[in-house]
């Protein structure tokens, strides 16, 4: 297998029996851009991880307007806290986003192998409390802050995950699907973008983005968001 699971926290502490099981339960699909993977109500029997490309999770509104709930990117994993309901179903949509390679694991399976690794189940499930402080704390700030506030701490977020020695990062989606992610309109974004480059915050380049004043930044976003 091309990718290590161990670098993955759900694999990470598997011995050398339990991860030659996962590796064996392990499928590779491979989706083009904008390719739908599962939709919202289908039994959600299997989680996975991203290898390549990245993946999109959105919800439809009542009036058909798409909400981008997530963008997984390559080297994380979606969909694995459904094994542990009854009768599970995919609460969101999954799409593509460029070509993109995943590996899709039997849920039913890898809970018989968490039931043999208590070390694992607990990175489990600090896994997990950290994802719901991420969606706390993201709920906070879709409903009282405003683009500004969420432009910078996206950006941050992202400068502090991909930590680049030339300034750039790579926003890795169609502006659209991050307008959505962030709760504002397109316009809303490009002027956002727009007004950070003209104080001289960033420098836009197409997909990529110059972080040229961090702090500055900074001074925008709640510090709490700029950490993780």
């Amino acid at each position: 297998m091309q990718f290590e699971l161990r670098s993955c926290v759900l694999f990470s502490h598997l011995d050398d029996r339990q991860l030659a099981i996962a590796e064996s339960m392990a499928h590779e699909v491979k989706l083009r851009d904008g390719q739908l993977f599962f939709q919202a109500g289908d039994p959600a029997t299997r989680f996975f991880l991203v290898l390549e490309g990245q993946i999109k999770l959105s919800r439809l509104s009542l009036q058909g307007h798409e909400k981008v709930i997530e963008i997984i990117p390559a080297g994380e994993t979606f969909a694995e806290a459904l094994m542990f309901g009854e009768q599970p179903a995919y609460p969101v949509n999954a799409t593509a986003i460029g070509s993109t390679r995943l590996l899709s694991f039997d849920s039913a399976s890898y809970l018989e192998v968490l039931r043999n690794s208590n070390e694992t189940c607990f990175r489990l499930m600090g896994d997990m409390s950290q994802r719901l402080k991420h969606l706390i704390s993201e709920i906070e700030v879709l409903s009282l802050q405003n683009a500004a506030f969420r432009l910078a701490s996206f950006l941050l977020k992202r400068w502090n995950a991909m930590k680049p020695v030339d300034g750039y990062i790579e926003l890795q989606a169609p502006k659209g699907v991050i307008a959505s992610r962030l709760s504002v309109t397109p316009e809303t974004l490009s002027r956002t973008l727009h007004d950070f480059s003209e104080r001289g915050l960033i420098r836009v380049d197409g997909h990529r983005v110059e972080i040229l004043n961090p702090e500055g930044l900074r001074a925008i976003a709640d510090p709490l968001d700029t950490g993780e």
